[in-house]
């Protein structure tokens, strides 16, 4: 079929794809430990989750403007400035069914056939199909390891043309759980203000962060309001993931624009949704915290547990609720190891380059997950691999993993 040039380029998500190959596997009766899908294996909070199904009872069915019900807009505004420290009018605030659109749009709004936009790499992959889609030149710059995952700021220096519109940064990061530090932001922001560029920073995961740090917003800088455009949403704080609810922040007259192509794309965000994100933010947070709390013990038992295995390093991750442990030692490709982790020891993980070619040599974990199957998933994996070692060590090749799992099970029920 002929298709048209914008779309030739998009490939299936990495974690749906994979999602769909494990739940397969169950369907045939296969135990399988999530580790995969980035989403909060916690319920939503029980008091929004009354607050949506009330608005439902209450009749909130029918349309809400396309930009999002004022009472919404006002509340992300107060909670977005007193989080950043800075004034957010609720104009400048635009809601919509999941956090994508606050990604899809303005890039849509702002970026022309060949401007050049310059995005992390590993990154989400949503940024190099949207820059696609409008039209624009992706520009990876890599995050190193040595550095906590942070950008290479000698190579985004050296990436920025007189063509460069956009530079999108994701703190804390999917799917390295990295935290952008102050000074890398203030040298982003000094290349922003200088050159007169756009920043979209996704913030989606900016509550999450642990050992009592915070993830400084880039928008909060000196001169960077007018130039900055926030994506954030409730899927990850709140549990929100099916609710489909998320939001933009940017200047009014980007706003309008954004606006207007949610009219004509999407219509409006469902209204009793919008009800329970009102919720949300106006509710108790007592909750956010247990959960980022609960979170920290996941993180800290996975780490230990990954660099406990021969072969296996992994950094301590700051945000977010992934791990992305180096996985290089063992010779084999990220998606060798994650569809032997898969089919063999019934571990569901993605491999790093499923969010560009800079993730090769690594794997990402989720650790929104129970301590139990945490726990679990560490056994088995560790027992895969010390197969893996051991079979190549002694035949030097690749191994022949026909019946691997009666070896497998015999290995870890020892």
């Amino acid at each position: 079929m002929d298709f048209a040039e914008r779309v030739t380029h998009l490939t299936p998500e990495g974690a749906y794809h994979m999602l769909a190959r494990a739940q397969a596997l169950e369907a045939e009766g296969r135990e399988i430990i999530h580790l995969e899908i980035g989403q909060p294996d916690l319920p939503t909070f029980r008091n929004i989750a009354d607050a949506g199904g009330q608005a439902i009872r209450d009749g909130q069915t029918r349309y809400t403007p396309s930009a999002g019900l004022p009472k919404l807009r006002q509340a992300i505004a107060a909670q977005a400035s007193s989080q950043r420290g800075v004034e957010i009018r609720p104009a400048q605030v635009i809601v919509g069914p999941g956090a994508k659109p606050a990604l899809f749009f303005p890039t849509l709004a702002l970026v022309r056939p060949g401007d050049e936009v310059i995005y992390p790499d590993p990154g989400f992959p949503t940024y190099h199909a949207m820059i696609g889609v409008a039209g624009g030149v992706p520009v990876p710059v890599p995050l190193r390891e040595e550095a906590d995952f942070s950008f290479d700021l000698a190579a985004l220096d050296a990436a920025i043309t007189g063509r460069t519109r956009m530079i999108i940064i994701n703190s804390p990061s999917n799917p390295t759980g990295g935290v952008l530090p102050v000074a890398a932001l203030e040298h982003i922001a000094e290349i922003a203000i200088g050159r007169d560029i756009w920043v979209l920073s996704d913030e989606i995961y900016t509550r999450l962060v642990y050992d009592g740090r915070d993830a400084a917003s880039i928008y909060a800088l000196p001169g960077m309001a007018e130039r900055t455009i926030i994506c954030d949403g409730f899927s990850k704080t709140y549990a929100m993931t099916g609710w489909r609810l998320g939001y933009g922040i940017m200047p009014e007259p980007l706003a309008e624009r954004v606006e207007l192509l949610l009219t004509h794309s999407v219509g409006c965000t469902a209204s009793f949704t919008q009800y329970a994100g009102i919720e949300a933010l106006t509710g108790p947070q007592a909750q956010v915290a247990a959960v980022v709390a609960e979170y920290q013990g996941r993180r800290d038992l996975l780490v230990a547990g990954l660099n406990a295995i021969p072969g296996v390093s992994c950094r301590m991750p700051q945000g977010a609720f992934y791990v992305f442990p180096n996985i290089t030692a063992f010779g084999r490709s990220a998606d060798w190891l994650a569809d032997y982790l898969l089919n063999e020891a019934g571990v569901a993980t993605l491999p790093g380059n499923a969010f560009g070619p800079n993730g090769e040599g690594y794997l990402r974990l989720i650790f929104a997950n129970s301590l139990e199957n945490i726990q679990e998933a560490l056994e088995r994996v560790a027992a895969a691999l010390a197969i893996l070692a051991k079979v190549q060590q002694d035949k030097g090749t690749s191994p022949d993993l026909t019946g691997f799992r009666g070896h497998f099970s015999t290995y870890i029920h020892r």
